[in-house]
């Protein structure tokens, strides 16, 4: 079974102390840690972050959580850090489950997990229906996919193009979960930014540049992301539209 990893990161240039941010009388990293357990499909759940109070957090409600280096870049140099600590076998999975996904959806977590079955899987992410309203929305990305589901291409801007208004697409949204063989988790933690990834602000592209496949797992369920002190509400909101108890 795969494992998860969840960075938190405490000094969050937009929100401050994000990880801890009380949401329905919890921190938010206690939500995150608790959709990975519902989800019933990893084997072991930690918490991956540059700061005891976040660790002292998560051992007072239980959970696993381990001292990262402050130079990690990125949430995934931090998983990347965990991955190699834990030896983990070239083709053990490791699922990066951001620390600002209070209300990701168990089932999401569960079909990412799924993916890997297939020993042809390397990497893989969650896509859902982009909404038309959303195309414009730089702040929602968008993935065009080949007909295998893997990923071409991600961006911010809306694609594809439309030329012809007779031949309608599927339009997909990408949300920011991954999964990775430990394997290639390794490689990309190690290879520079590409060119496509910095003009996006976008670290998937890493992969795509470097020929690293990326499977695009359909779920239904929209995340709420919470990036801001104002996107609490939102996210108590949508806490509350997930199924209780799960699995229901």
């Amino acid at each position: 079974m795969p494992i998860a990893v969840i960075p938190a990161r405490y000094t969050a240039q937009r929100f401050p102390g994000k990880p801890l941010a009380l949401i329905a009388g919890k921190p938010m990293v206690q939500h995150v840690y608790e959709r990975c357990g519902e989800a019933r499909c990893f084997r072991r759940v930690l918490v991956a972050t540059d700061d005891g109070r976040i660790v002292d957090a998560v051992k007072a409600f239980g959970g696993d959580a381990v001292l990262t280096s402050p130079a990690c870049a990125s949430g995934t140099d931090r998983v990347a850090e965990v991955a190699r600590a834990l030896s983990l076998a070239p083709e053990a999975v490791v699922v990066n489950v951001q620390g600002d996904e209070p209300a990701v959806h168990p089932e999401s977590l569960s079909l990412l997990a799924k993916a890997f079955e297939s020993d042809a899987v390397e990497m893989a992410t969650l896509v859902r229906p982009l909404l038309e309203e959303e195309r414009a929305n730089p702040n929602v990305v968008k993935v065009v996919r080949d007909e295998a589901g893997r990923g071409l291409y991600f961006s911010r801007a809306d694609l594809p193009f439309q030329r012809d208004a007779g031949a309608p697409v599927k339009r997909w949204a990408h949300l920011g979960l991954y999964g990775y063989r430990a394997h290639v988790l390794e490689r990309l933690s190690g290879l520079a930014p590409t060119a496509l990834e910095k003009s996006e602000s976008l670290e998937q592209l890493r992969a795509l540049g470097h020929g690293v496949a990326i499977a695009c797992v359909e779920t239904r369920h929209a995340t709420q992301a919470v990036d801001t002190p104002a996107d609490v509400p939102l996210a108590e909101a949508a806490l509350g539209r997930l199924p209780r108890p799960y699995p229901p």
